[in-house]
């Protein structure tokens, strides 16, 4: 990906424009807050992420990809890797229903080596001690 390499060589990595950059991402809507070292990915509510209409509830293929998302974020805060990293393995546990609101993510970089990282992450809607989803993945730097 030219745009993060290029960000890279200048040292201005702003990580909403990667995410701008992507047109999934930027399909669903995803935005980065960024305070000090602590990162926060939001999807917003929007009814295409809708699965289940009876419920209503995100559908579980929108859940997982941001999980992903949120792990691919961190691991380009932490590193210096000018490419975007790969995804090796990623498990999943859909913990509780997600409600028709706004989604909440942050993860954590467990494992950290020269040509691959494990990072857990958690999606939370209205209370973060209540997490919707979990995961675990190894990624290829």
């Amino acid at each position: 990906m030219k745009l993060l390499a290029d960000m890279r060589q200048s040292n201005t990595l702003d990580l909403q424009a990667v995410m701008d950059h992507l047109p999934y991402t930027r399909f669903m809507g995803i935005r980065v807050e960024q305070r000090g070292t602590e990162i926060t990915t939001i999807m917003p509510f929007d009814d295409k992420l809708i699965g289940n209409t009876n419920l209503p509830a995100i559908h579980g293929g929108a859940i997982g990809s941001f999980l992903e998302i949120t792990a691919v974020i961190q691991l380009l805060a932490e590193t210096s890797i000018e490419r975007f990293p790969k995804t090796v393995d990623i498990s999943v546990d859909y913990l509780r229903s997600g409600k028709p609101v706004d989604t909440y993510g942050t993860a954590i970089v467990t494992r950290l080596g020269r040509r691959v990282a494990n990072v857990r992450c958690e999606l939370w809607q209205e209370e973060r001690l209540k997490p919707i989803a979990a995961s675990h993945g190894q990624f290829l730097l």
